[in-house]
């Protein structure tokens, strides 16, 4: 049991930064990014080409990371501009269809490319004890990786400057703008945040088991998950149900069996609608 227990953990520490991503695009811009999961997949096919190519491992994380990130940037600069323009549920109804749009984009693209394409990340080394129970390295490491990436995200977000600007624009755009802060330019700073947090999932993930091309939706399905779950712009809610979340996939899958997990993670998603509508720590 501790060992399902502690899968549970790692893989809920990948659904919650993959959650951050698309909750921080919402809170900041009110638009949910379908197309996030395939911003992640792009980061992914980066990163194999360059290691295929033979760079580092190290140098290949970055590349893909930064592929990612651009392509965020610049999907916020060129097709989100109308979205922005509107207010409301226009703004959603827009957003939903147009990033609807670009990951069916995306999504083509990288089949035409590379129809079979996958990344896996292989980390060498054996397992390491933790509470009694033999971890692969693989999985400390994406553990690591993905706590450390929280640990900046929350001290960026709540002990710089411009971290408090971005949470003035959350809590009321007008004000910020009164006050001299730009929605604009914080929005395309929270797309690239979004993008880079997209293309470290990947690589996490590939830690564990290969993300092939087709994997798009089933990412934006589960950071869709998340995010419902801890509550629509809540960071800490978003890790907090990744974590949940995470541990009931796994414990699924021990007593039930995997073909069945996606349809408990919904079913918990179902239940948190029911008994708090605005998520677990939603406002």
């Amino acid at each position: 049991m501790k060992a399902v227990l502690l899968d549970g953990i790692v893989l809920g520490l990948g659904f919650g930064l993959l959650g951050v991503g698309l909750t921080l695009v919402y809170g900041l811009g009110g638009v949910l990014n379908l197309a996030y999961g395939e911003l992640a997949v792009l980061g992914a096919m980066v990163v194999s080409l360059v290691k295929d190519a033979g760079a580092p491992l190290a140098l290949a994380a970055v590349a893909g990371v930064a592929a990612a990130m651009a392509a965020a940037v610049l999907l916020d600069l060129t097709v989100m501009r109308p979205v922005y323009r509107q207010s409301g549920e226009h703004r959603v109804l827009l957003g939903l269809l147009v990033t609807l749009g670009v990951a069916f984009l995306i999504e083509g693209l990288l089949n035409w490319r590379d129809p079979l394409g996958a990344l896996t990340v292989d980390i060498g080394g054996g397992p390491i004890g933790i509470f009694g129970v033999p971890m692969p390295m693989s999985s400390i490491w994406a553990s690591a990786i993905t706590l450390g990436a929280g640990a900046i995200l929350v001290v960026f977000l709540g002990a710089t400057t411009f971290g408090r600007a971005i949470r003035s624009v959350m809590q009321d755009e007008v004000g910020a703008r009164l006050v001299g802060i730009s929605p604009s330019f914080t929005r395309t700073v929270i797309f690239a945040l979004s993008g880079a947090l997209a293309g470290l999932v990947a690589v996490t993930s590939a830690m564990s088991s290969p993300l092939t091309v087709t994997q798009g939706f089933d990412l934006t399905s589960f950071a869709l998950i998340v995010t419902v779950v801890g509550g629509l712009g809540s960071v800490t809610g978003a890790f907090l149900a990744g974590l949940l979340l995470g541990i009931v996939d796994t414990l699924s899958a021990y007593y039930v069996g995997q073909y069945i997990t996606s349809v408990v993670l919904l079913g918990a998603a179902g239940l948190t609608i029911l008994i708090r509508p605005r998520g677990l720590l939603g406002r």
